[in-house]
């Protein structure tokens, strides 16, 4: 397996999850598998010591790193500085205004004049722990991003891209597949990064393409409940509604969507939960109805 050389400094934060990507051939994979971006904005989150970030500079029209770490970024600003096509944001992603960053003229005069809607690619090494906060961020911002590839923990690879009815579809699994198309595209050991951390981790990738619409339900209404199908998981579809609406309303509900109430929620498909949630009242009607 071909690798790069460690960092010389040892100077690794694991509080701001820097495990950093020494596979080489990973990397090539990873760059590999958003295809022609020789005309596209990419943006990349966590860029760390820029090994993934040389690959991308070389191929993407334009490409903006957001790093969080102060140091790093101000080596990255220095060692890109030659490219105008690269771009370097010291910020915390979860704080990032995509619509904000991507609407902004490229160069060093940064004109905040719109420059018009279009979409990016975003690839990225996810710290693990917060993975969760940073993917649905992504997915919200699912109308300026036609293409995710990310590097997670293997359990969350394998939950994003999960199908109903298997051992790890769950809330994870049906709010991703809202919002897009996902695949696990490889996995990596410990020994791919510097220093090894104490997991598995995996490659997804995941085509944006948001199906409110198509399956006739408001994205915010429809997320909460997914969070209200899926609040224990052990349970049945009939016993996780009566957390938010009444005996009867869910027993009438579940009989219009032609779900057996003694199902789990993991078992649903995104169609029959679409259906099931338009046979329910809201849940502010349902708790007027609460003696």
């Amino acid at each position: 397996m071909a690798k790069v050389t460690p960092h010389a400094g040892g100077n690794h934060k694991p509080k701001l999850g820097q495990n950093f990507l020494v596979d080489q051939d990973a990397m090539q994979r990873i760059v590999d598998a958003l295809g022609d971006i020789s005309a596209t904005t990419v943006v990349e989150i966590g860029p760390g010591e820029a090994a993934l970030t040389e690959l991308l500079a070389r191929r993407a029209g334009r490409l903006i790193a957001v790093e969080l770490d102060r140091v790093l970024a101000a080596s990255l600003r220095m060692k890109f500085a030659p490219l105008t096509n690269v771009e370097i944001l010291e910020a915390d992603i979860l704080a990032v205004d995509l619509r904000t960053v991507l609407g902004q003229t490229p160069g060093p005069l940064r004109d905040l004049r719109p420059t018009g809607l279009f979409k990016a690619h975003v690839v990225g090494n996810l710290p693990y722990y917060i993975t969760s906060d940073i993917l649905l961020k992504l997915f919200t911002a699912a109308p300026r991003i036609n293409l995710l590839v990310a590097m997670v923990q293997k359990e969350v690879a394998d939950r994003v891209a999960a199908a109903p009815g298997s051992r790890d579809y769950g809330l994870l699994s049906a709010t991703a597949q809202m919002y897009g198309r996902a695949e696990k595209l490889f996995e990596l050991g410990p020994e791919s990064f510097d220093p090894p951390p104490t997991v598995k981790s995996a490659v997804f990738r995941m085509s944006m393409a948001p199906r409110f619409d198509e399956l006739q339900v408001d994205e915010a209404g429809f997320i909460a409940f997914l969070k209200i199908m899926f609040a224990q998981k052990r349970k049945t579809v009939s016993n996780n509604l009566k957390l938010a609406y009444p005996k009867n309303v869910v027993a009438a509900a579940l009989q219009a969507a032609e779900i057996v109430p003694a199902t789990r929620a993991e078992a649903i498909p995104l169609e029959e939960m679409a259906r099931l949630y338009r046979a329910l009242p809201r849940p502010e009607a349902a708790e007027r109805k609460l003696p």
